[in-house]
């Protein structure tokens, strides 16, 4: 017995070794794909998506361009009435998970899912994914529908009774921006994490390859569920690649304990066509690849902070109910400069124009063939904080700015509410101010440039409860508050916006009418964190300057596999402008392993001129908003 118990272990211990190393090899690079929220926003159907995706497989595919996604409420019938946050609209089945709009994608009647659709994309060589929402859907909830146990197919029974969608639904923490269509899921009972597992075997069953789980991630914040996910994805015999979004108010710390469960995961807002939306990725970019997250530890494989899709091509416009109808509003140099950070920081390239109208120019973009070895196979990639740029007015600037991050104006003079992970040393202070015969204070001593410390307050007031339905029954909620601003009547702080969010928007904390509701509820600890209720992130205070916009000369590098070092000069002003850099700095920030001498040989990979040796530094005329790529053996 001893010996069949040691054989069998030493069996077991190999078919461990060969499935770790098979989930090490997932994701290995960025996932590179086309998604049809850019052109479609949430109205695309069955023959739109497979002719999309029959372009992908022919043209893209070969690029590594292979995930083929349908974006958001796939189960949403297409009616009048019918809209983002609109309710009573969605197919639920009768364990309360969604399936597809019949009329939009009529392959599903034979299983009420897309294993049709999925196989249709497998044949063509690609993999198939779908857009999901966090939680369970509030028409389950409603209805409040059985919970399937998938190990015996019947209703989910524990402690001797059945569990159904209101147990498990968290009805205080709804999704901000659509909060009549999902809510957070209670991942604390096995009721809730039975809902998941029966909905993710689901997805699974039906061939998916990707999914990508929206209002869970940054403002949104659940790490809870996300982890919860992350384990459920574990347990499957078929790797699915995991994406989190969106990314609204997404620092390092707060990307800290998430990436390690996921493929990608969003660090901005929703990217759109327009120069501002591009610009705001820079900064938050920076940060990422100076703590060392690009390409860290993730899902079976690597995680990537993702920049969001490519909005090139022929598209729609963010919340219609319409299809592609205009031209990309991007530059030609926008469009490369895009590109190449995207490129450059290493983010998954996923696109989001309708393919059926894939014209040369923006074909050249996405294949570029450096761009795309530099996105899957570079190394060292971070900014390159030693340029100096020189406008037409012969003005010189440093192109070295410090990492920072957006930040939440409130109707306070000068004063900015931001939040971030309650780690952070700049979520401490907060205190009880009290006043004799008012409403207590919160507030926080802040510190202006000019080195005076004034005091930053918002009014605690405890909620005004409708009725008893509205009352949570936990004890600790007795602890939470609003906070509301003087000025403003009947008006309380807003964790998370009320809509999505774009890249470029100033981060405004919102303020609405005052209810029960984790996303407007805050706590005081220990500590000295305020600590929003909905996202348990905890706020901070910071000078309202540091919303504006970016501006300047940029700068990336990044390594080759043969030696090569690749240099990317980037103009975010409407003028034409002169960027420099040394030799030596490089060798400052790479090290003699790369830079072994004072000259370089130099190609430009957009234009592809050979620019021959250059001796001591490198330069470039670079246009408003545009960029210059470097291929440099030094």
């Amino acid at each position: 017995i001893n010996d069949f118990l040691e054989d069998y272990s030493n069996k077991l211990m190999r078919c461990t070794l060969v499935t770790s190393e098979a989930n090490e090899q997932h994701v290995e690079l960025p996932p590179r794909g086309w998604n049809s929220y850019d052109s479609f926003s949430w109205t695309v159907d069955e023959n739109a998506y497979l002719q999309n995706a029959k372009i992908l497989a022919e043209k893209l595919l070969p690029h590594g361009y292979q995930y083929a996604v349908i974006d958001y409420l796939w189960y949403r019938r297409y009616v009048d009435g019918a809209y983002t946050d609109s309710y009573g609209f969605d197919n639920i089945d009768e364990w309360g998970r969604p399936f597809p709009d019949l009329q939009r994608f009529p392959s599903s009647k034979y299983d009420k899912g897309f294993s049709q659709i999925a196989n249709k994309v497998h044949e063509m060589g690609l993999k198939f994914g779908i857009h999901l929402m966090k939680g369970i859907s509030t028409q389950a909830v409603n209805a409040n529908t059985p919970i399937l146990d998938i190990e015996t197919g019947k209703p989910y029974v524990e402690n001797g009774r059945q569990w159904a969608a209101h147990d498990i639904g968290l009805t205080h923490k709804t999704c901000a921006w659509m909060p009549h269509g999902f809510m957070s899921v209670n991942t604390d009972i096995g009721a809730g994490w039975a809902f998941l597992r029966s909905l993710y075997r689901q997805y699974a069953d039906w061939g998916v390859d990707f999914v990508k789980v929206d209002c869970i991630f940054g403002t949104d914040y659940s790490p809870e569920e996300v982890i919860t996910i992350s384990q459920l994805l574990r347990e499957l015999d078929r790797p699915i690649v995991l994406s989190i979004s969106p990314g609204t108010e997404v620092t390092v710390p707060l990307a800290e304990n998430i990436s390690e469960h996921v493929n990608m995961y969003r660090i901005t807002g929703d990217d759109w066509d327009n120069w501002k939306d591009v610009s705001t990725h820079f900064t938050v970019t920076s940060a990422f690849a100076a703590a060392n997250k690009i390409g860290a530890t993730g899902l079976r494989g690597k995680s990537w902070p993702d920049l969001d899709m490519l909005p090139f091509g022929w598209l729609t416009d963010p919340g219609v109910n319409q299809g592609p109808h205009r031209p990309c509003n991007l530059t030609f140099d926008e469009q490369k400069a895009q590109m190449t950070l995207w490129s450059m920081a290493k983010s998954p390239l996923i696109y989001g124009g309708d393919l059926r109208h894939l014209d040369n120019s923006t074909f050249s973009i996405m294949t570029n063939p450096t761009l795309l070895k530099i996105n899957y196979y570079s190394k060292n990639n971070m900014e390159f904080h030693y340029v100096s740029g020189e406008t037409t007015s012969n003005t010189r600037h440093s192109g070295h700015l410090s990492p920072r991050y957006p930040v939440n104006p409130t109707k306070h003079d000068g004063m900015v509410v931001g939040l971030t992970s309650c780690t952070n040393d700049q979520a401490n202070g907060w205190f009880v101010f009290p006043q004799d015969g008012k409403s207590d204070h919160i507030c926080r001593i802040y510190e202006t440039e000019n080195g005076k410390n004034v005091s930053f307050c918002l009014g605690k007031t405890k909620p005004l409860l409708a009725s008893d339905d509205d009352i949570m029954e936990k004890e600790e909620d007795q602890t939470k508050f609003h906070l509301a601003v003087a000025d403003i009547n009947d008006s309380c702080l807003d964790a998370s916006a009320s809509r999505r969010r774009t890249a470029s928007e100033v981060k405004l904390l919102m303020f609405s009418r005052c209810k029960w509701h984790a996303r407007q509820m805050w706590e005081l600890n220990d500590k000295g964190n305020l600590v929003s209720s909905y996202s348990r992130l905890c706020a901070t205070v910071e000078s309202s300057k540091e919303a504006v916009g970016i501006t300047g000369a940029r700068a990336w590098i990044a390594t080759g596999s043969k030696g090569e070092i690749y240099l990317a000069f980037f103009n975010l002003d409407s003028v034409s402008r002169k960027i420099t850099a040394r030799i030596s700095d490089l060798e400052k920030v790479l090290g003699t392993t790369f830079v072994r001498k004072h000259s370089c040989s130099c190609s430009e990979v957009w234009s592809g001129r050979n620019l021959g040796l250059l001796e001591e530094e490198i330069s470039a005329a670079v246009n408003p908003h545009g960029c210059v790529v470097f291929e440099l053996m030094c």
